[in-house]
């Protein structure tokens, strides 16, 4: 019996875990919120019209309505820009996951103040889009969906919303699939390298320990790649939301939580290649020990 393969099966079962957390965070409103891919912080939308000198100047129904909101809110710019993305009927944040999209609010407050500091504000989800698989984040048309469920005649055209965050979401949109993709396999690879892990526990010869290292380094070697591809979308999208968004008040936060926990099980995997490398050289010096002390005796 080898107890040593109970380590690199403990490394397959914690990427197993990781890599299932990825593919199913925030599938449904309120399961693991935080670790997001990407979220849209929309609490500010429509601050560059509230500062505007013109907007009087404008004869439409549109500016008309923006009119009577601004001379009804009261208070502050800040509180003032806050009361004008909820007469829109724009949600504080839409969140980004594999599967779908959650939105919601910011509580007690969505901007930090004197009294609320920043770690005091977290997410209180109000819905979440259908889970499907392979996934697309469109927030061009999350946000027209909100607009057009508040029953105001708005669009994103009327609040100058730039086509290049569209293009930029579009541009990325591949990478998204492709790591759904990888993660089923990555899962799938896992759970045969805990297998053959648990397996070689009862197998004391070295092709147990070498056919465990050709699975362990196939999931690694995906994981790596869809931990790579999953981050490089994310710093993309958030900075084509940033730099195109920040004008009309949009702005994006990368899922720091998520990244953690992709880059974890991929680090794990790696310790269970090293594991099971190790092992095969102590079972390659057992046998040549034993070979040794045979000869010498007979």
């Amino acid at each position: 019996m080898r107890l040593t393969a109970l380590f690199p099966a403990l490394c397959c079962s914690v990427a197993l875990v990781l890599s299932f957390l990825c593919l199913f965070a925030g599938h449904k409103r309120n399961f693991m919120e935080n670790y997001h891919m990407v979220t849209l912080n929309t609490s500010r939308i429509g601050e560059n019209l509230l500062n505007s000198s013109n907007v009087s100047l404008f004869n439409n129904p549109f500016f008309n309505f923006l009119n009577n909101i601004t001379n009804t809110i009261n208070g502050d710019i800040d509180n003032a820009i806050g009361d004008l993305a909820h007469e829109f009927g724009v949600e504080d944040f839409y969140s980004a996951h594999l599967m779908d999209y959650c939105f919601g609010t910011y509580v007690p407050t969505a901007l930090a103040n004197a009294t609320v500091s920043n770690k005091d504000i977290h997410k209180n989800v109000t819905g979440c889009s259908n889970q499907t698989a392979m996934f697309n984040f469109d927030p061009t048309a999350a946000l027209q969906k909100s607009l057009d469920e508040s029953g105001i005649p708005i669009t994103l055209k009327d609040l100058n919303w730039p086509t290049q965050i569209e293009q930029g979401i579009h541009d990325v949109q591949i990478l998204y699939h492709v790591a759904f993709v990888l993660y089923c396999i990555s899962i799938g690879l896992s759970f045969i390298g805990l297998l053959t892990a648990l397996l070689a526990v009862f197998a004391n010869g070295r092709l147990a320990a070498v056919v465990n290292i050709v699975v362990t380094t196939l999931a690694f070697v995906i994981l790596l790649l869809v931990s790579a591809i999953i981050t490089a979308a994310i710093v993309r999208s958030s900075n084509v939301i940033n730099d195109y968004g920040k004008p009309i008040g949009v702005d994006a936060h990368r899922g720091g939580k998520f990244l953690a926990i992709t880059w974890a099980a991929t680090a794990v995997m790696f310790i269970a290649i090293f594991a099971w490398c190790a092992e095969c050289i102590i079972v390659h010096r057992r046998r040549r020990s034993s070979t040794y002390v045979g000869g010498k005796h007979g």
